[in-house]
């Protein structure tokens, strides 16, 4: 069992030490500048030692609310404790298929099953089997750009700290297509050719056949299909209706990722701008809401929560999705999601 802080046994509060830490740090800092040199030592950078040092009140108090999970061995992401009997969401797209176990904050190695996932958020609720296991607190939604926002993880000081950038928003999935082109010389939704190896031709699709309508919505020029299709994500499959001559039939198509030849680049500017990045996260966008925060984060670091000084989770890291920016879940889509995920299962207490 973990050693509570000194500083939380006496009553102390985490916010005030925090921020008073926060502020010798500065004060020593400025000193040390004028008095020897005009860049800061390594240790107090923010993510330095002694900088996450002035943060471990509040990491240390949630240490038995985050659990570390890997898959035959090698850790794929954090986790976060939803409630005392071990059920604990984490992000989806990392758990592959193996072994799954996790450690604790006690260094205790247990099993742990998956039950359920959520695609459209890319969470993941796993059983593990441990008890002593706190729920995460969870804070409000009242954030405010340039609040402190700490990724705590099983050790006494956090993995990483930043800053609020930018509040709750919906990050638009990446770039997928159908593989059609429409004529170019009318605004129609008549195809004028189908691209070679994508969804399209793979359901069927040909020259001149006029899509009508789209997941059960008519649709009567190219615009208004670009902009529901721009909704979805590669590997998920949309119903196109289709006119064909004097046939009408319903086609189940595949959204896929732009190829080589696809605009004459193999990447987006969106891809090219990630791919240069840095280590992101695998499944990166396509959020109904999420934070932004400046914390960098290797992507096995999702999964786990996002707090702020006083120990509340404000959000749970989803994804890593560029080099200074990292997405968090809001509690509230959060807590939704859990809520829906446990409902849908039978859950029985393991012995």
């Amino acid at each position: 069992m973990s050693k509570k802080s000194p500083i939380l046994n006496s009553g102390f509060c985490p916010t005030f030490a925090v921020l008073a830490l926060v502020a010798l740090f500065r004060v020593s800092s400025a000193q040390d500048s004028s008095l020897s040199s005009s860049s800061l030592p390594p240790s107090r950078f923010r993510n330095g030692e002694e900088t996450l040092r002035a943060f471990a009140p509040v990491a240390e108090g949630i240490r038995n609310s985050i659990v570390k999970l890997n898959v035959d061995g090698t850790t794929v992401a954090l986790g976060t404790v939803m409630d005392g009997t071990g059920l604990v969401l984490t992000k989806a797209s990392e758990i592959k298929k193996g072994n799954l176990t996790c450690w604790l904050a006690s260094a205790q190695e247990v099993s742990a099953r998956l039950l359920a996932t959520d695609e459209s958020e890319d969470l993941a609720l796993v059983r593990v089997q441990a008890k002593g296991l706190k729920p995460i607190p969870w804070g409000d939604d009242n954030l405010v750009i340039g609040q402190w926002a700490l990724t705590p993880g099983l050790a006494s000081t956090p993995q990483a700290v930043g800053i609020v950038s930018a509040l709750p928003h919906r990050i638009r999935p990446p770039r997928a297509f159908i593989g059609v082109s429409f004529n170019s010389d009318e605004s129609s939704t008549r195809i004028g050719f189908v691209r070679p190896g994508f969804g399209a031709e793979q359901a069927g699709l040909k020259k001149d056949d006029v899509i009508v309508g789209v997941n059960g919505t008519t649709v009567s020029n190219r615009e208004q299909v670009v902009e529901i299709l721009r909704e979805y994500r590669e590997g998920q499959t949309i119903k196109l209706h289709v006119q064909r001559a004097e046939e009408r039939f319903d086609a189940d198509v595949r959204m896929m990722p732009p190829s080589a030849d696809t605009n004459g680049d193999a990447f987006s500017p969106e891809q090219r701008s990630t791919r240069l990045s840095g280590n992101t996260s695998k499944r990166a966008e396509g959020f109904e809401q999420a934070i932004e925060h400046d914390t960098v984060l290797k992507p096995y670091f999702c999964g786990g929560p996002l707090v702020n000084l006083d120990g509340k989770a404000i959000g749970l890291n989803i994804a890593r999705a560029s080099r200074v920016s990292t997405y968090a879940l809001p509690a509230r889509l959060v807590r939704r999601v859990f809520e829906q995920l446990k409902s849908g299962l039978s859950l029985p207490r393991d012995n």
